[in-house]
């Protein structure tokens, strides 16, 4: 049970400062922001969730029917984060690549603590057993002085994969694309730092206030966090109704107004930016009528443009309505790992990028969420993501591109150092 209390404030922007900078005391954190970005499927400005009552955390086997059993039995507010290597546990597959971060492949954690901004309301929600604290919380948040917070040591990021070596890799995902093995792959690969000092805190504000996206996430797990800038919806239940929002298309953005409408009018226009989102639009309505009301599978927006502080995104919504006796965790579990981020058909693609990529993927490419009491959720695609483990000082971030038939090595190249610039900087800028 939780008790509820409901509260007003005069400066949003100066209270989202104020709340998570009081968030960081707690071994746990989920922040999840939408920077006000304008959107048709949304709850909240923030869902702020601290200090883990339970928690689950497992590795593949059976990791959903895990899932499933905690989240029927809590009827709760769960916030966590699923890995892209719980392919393992829905499909024969594996995940061998070098993993530097060492994530649990799940975790999801029931706070005893929510708070909950929409405009200037505030809503709080704590369980029973700590809810003399709400007040005491409240006065502190308030209270807090933001600190001007030290550079830290610089360190060096390195690629894992060479240019040369990427092209190389590419042109083998082709020769798969050719010969008919699969017809779309996302491939990715792995920039890193070892021996790595940072403040989390301070380079995920830095993230955030370069690219500002729907999406965006502060997620701490003792010494695991996920700094994410992530403009992409993987997957959200209202009621009876599944919204699924893959991005597949990008272009950077210019300074000037009318080139930059230019490039926009172009990705609008671009047949391989178009193909490659409409094979996954294909996709994503196969996973989804695993689990839909006959005939209730729907193209919602196809192929829209959205603009982004660094780069216009093409969009897709593809939208159903959930059978009666499916479950919230089995709508994901058909759906997951989200076609965006695989490639199709979707085993096949998965296949070659565990042979191709150098890097096992972890929590990037996953995703990171929210389940409410009601049995509805949101969860995010993890990219535009920065992932850090404190305890061995590692931290990494991986970007990739979809390879079809129509791509040029070359060019994908420079599109996944356009998706990395922003990671790259702020590590480099905020480290010194």
């Amino acid at each position: 049970m939780r008790t509820t209390i409901l509260k007003k404030i005069p400066d949003p922007i100066a209270f989202k400062e104020k709340l998570l900078f009081w968030a960081q005391q707690f071994r746990e954190i989920a922040w999840l922001d939408s920077n006000e970005y304008p959107q048709h499927y949304g709850s909240y400005d923030v869902l702020l969730a601290v200090d883990a009552f339970t928690a689950i955390q497992t590795d593949t086997k059976n990791a959903f029917d895990d899932l499933n059993q905690y989240q029927s039995q809590a009827k709760d507010w769960l916030f966590g984060y699923l890995s892209y290597d719980l392919k393992n546990d829905t499909e024969i597959l594996q995940s061998e690549n070098y993993d530097g971060l060492e994530f649990p492949d799940l975790f999801f954690f029931q706070p005893k603590k929510i708070i909950l901004l929409k405009g200037d309301k505030v809503e709080l929600h704590y369980l029973v057993m700590c809810d003399d604290e709400m007040e005491s919380d409240w006065n502190e948040i308030l209270s807090q002085q933001i600190p001007v917070i030290e550079i830290a040591d610089s360190i060096r990021i390195q690629q894992r994969i060479s240019k040369s070596e990427y092209l190389f890799k590419v042109g083998k995902m082709l020769e798969y694309i050719h010969r008919g093995d699969c017809y779309e792959a996302n491939f990715c690969m792995e920039f890193f730092a070892e021996n790595a000092k940072i403040n989390p805190y301070q380079v995920y504000k830095q993230l955030n206030a370069i690219s500002e996206p729907p999406f965006a996430t502060f997620f701490k797990h003792n010494k695991h966090y996920l700094l994410s800038a992530s403009p992409e919806r993987y997957l959200r239940k209202e009621g009876t109704k599944i919204i699924s929002q893959p991005i597949k298309g990008t272009a950077k953005r210019h300074k000037d107004l009318a080139e930059d409408n230019q490039i926009k009018a172009a990705l609008a226009e671009n047949p391989k930016e178009r193909s490659e989102n409409i094979m996954i639009v294909d996709l994503v309505r196969n996973d989804l009528s695993h689990t839909a009301q006959k005939g209730s599978v729907q193209v919602e927006e196809l192929c829209g443009i959205y603009t982004f502080k660094q780069v216009h995104q093409m969009i897709s919504t593809v939208i159903s309505e959930v059978k009666e006796g499916i479950t919230p965790v089995e709508v994901i579990k058909t759906t997951f790992p989200m076609g965006s981020m695989t490639g199709a058909p979707k085993i096949a693609a998965m296949q070659r990028i565990e042979e191709l990529e150098e890097t096992k993927r972890g929590l990037y490419s996953g995703a990171m969420g929210y389940f409410t009491p009601e049995g509805d959720f949101d969860f995010n695609v993890v990219i535009r993501s920065i992932l850090y483990n404190a305890a061995t000082q590692y931290v990494s971030f991986s970007v990739g591109s979809a390879i079809t038939a129509a791509a040029l090595p070359e060019q994908e190249y420079d599109e996944c150092l356009l998706k990395a610039k922003a990671m790259r900087e702020v590590l480099e800028i905020t480290t010194g």
